[in-house]
């Protein structure tokens, strides 16, 4: 998690320098990464489903090769439409099989329900705790050597993935946590109960607006401190803030799932974006805006995974908690794709980003309000079984 989410969130570091070196406008980098994120969303499902079948371990062992792969393809290629088959195809592919998803599926099964969500907002933490190492190390080699050479040491520390996933083991923890009955519930039995329950459909939503959140800030925001004059040192750190507040965010925010509603904790969290979004784009930007932004967003920025996951694990279980959140996950990134994309777009067509920022804006508050009418009671198959 460290390594693949690490990297993941230090691509936006790499526009400018990707942009000047193909003399392209950033639309074409930010549609590179997001065509990333909607792959790494569309696979999402597949690779859950292969990891409910098959186990984490080797999903994650292909998934390091396909990451590190796409990387180093990416730094050899002099073809700037490549880098959509490489950064996008392939890194997709390999953050759908070395992050969240698969690993909260895996510590689902080994922790007791009652602390799921605290669990997962350590798990999460430590890809939060990578954002905040490989960011300033990004731009420390991006500073010493070229991009190029910043990818491909990155993909050589990708392939150290599969040493990691050679320890995995969740054969004792999978005999504890698993009911009878869920052990008995097919797939597709799985599948048509999440469908057709109101509450499933709203997490969608509310995930796609995290989605578009994190990947526009990630992407666009070192590009919108540099527009201001500013440092790169300055866009550097910003994003650093977000991964180490993130850290602290992540617990925070799964400890209070585990103790209050985890709808109403999740509107809060949406709240308070509505509020450090807001502010950012009001007030001016200075280099210590840009630190408090990014502290500010990074304690609220992925806390909605433990949430999230802890929701869909509450509703119906672990045993297809791959599967279930792999989906909702694919409504994160399609957000993802837009939030990058038109990031992108809007700043070529408008020479501002200010038109997105204040869509960020609307969409958390909108996002704060789906979340209170979620039933987020277990389903009958569940209450049944502990009854």
């Amino acid at each position: 998690m460290i390594t693949s989410l690490g990297i993941r969130q230090s691509f936006g570091i790499f526009m400018m320098p990707v942009s000047d070196y193909f003399h392209t406008g950033r639309e074409f980098f930010s549609f590179a990464i997001a065509l990333q994120n909607l792959l790494f969303g569309a696979f999402q499902p597949f690779v859950g489903m292969a990891a409910d079948r098959w186990g984490p371990k080797r999903i994650i062992i292909l998934g390091s090769a396909s990451y590190a792969a796409g990387l180093y393809l990416t730094s050899i290629t002099v073809e700037p439409t490549m880098i959509y088959l490489s950064l996008g195809v392939l890194v997709g592919l390999g953050l759908s099989a070395t992050s969240y998803v698969i690993v909260l599926g895996a510590v689902a099964k080994v922790v007791p329900a009652q602390h799921a969500a605290k669990a997962f907002g350590l798990t999460t933490a430590a890809g939060s705790f990578g954002m905040f190492a490989m960011i300033p190390g990004a731009q420390t080699l991006l500073s010493i050597y070229d991009w190029q050479s910043a990818m491909q040491i990155f993909a050589v520390m990708c392939s150290f993935i599969v040493v990691f996933a050679f320890f995995i083991n969740m054969a004792k923890g999978e005999a504890h946590t698993h009911t009878v009955h869920e052990d008995l519930q097919t797939l597709k039995e799985a599948l048509k109960e999440a469908f057709t329950h109101k509450g499933y459909w709203l997490i969608h939503i509310g995930f796609f607006v995290c989605g578009f959140h994190v990947m526009f800030i990630a992407t666009h925001l070192p590009s919108y401190v540099l527009d201001k004059n500013l440092p790169a040192s300055a866009a550097a750190m910003a994003l650093a803030y977000v991964g180490i507040f993130n850290i602290f965010g992540s617990y925070f925010w799964g400890v209070m799932a585990d103790r209050y509603s985890k709808r109403y904790v999740m509107s809060a969290l949406y709240v308070m974006r509505t509020v450090v979004i807001s502010a950012f784009v009001i007030f001016p930007t200075t280099e210590i805006t840009a630190a408090v932004f990014g502290a500010a967003i990074g304690f609220c920025w992925l806390g909605t995974v433990p949430l999230t996951s802890g929701l869909v694990r509450q509703i119906f279980g672990s045993r297809y908690l791959s599967t279930l959140y792999g989906l909702v996950f694919f409504s994160h990134q399609v957000g993802s794709f837009l939030g990058a994309w038109t990031g992108g777009v809007i700043y070529d067509y408008y020479g501002s980003y200010e038109p997105i920022w204040w869509s960020a804006v609307a969409l958390a508050f909108l996002s704060a309000l789906i979340h209170l009418p979620i039933n987020d009671k277990p389903v009958s198959r569940i209450r049944m079984e502990t009854a």
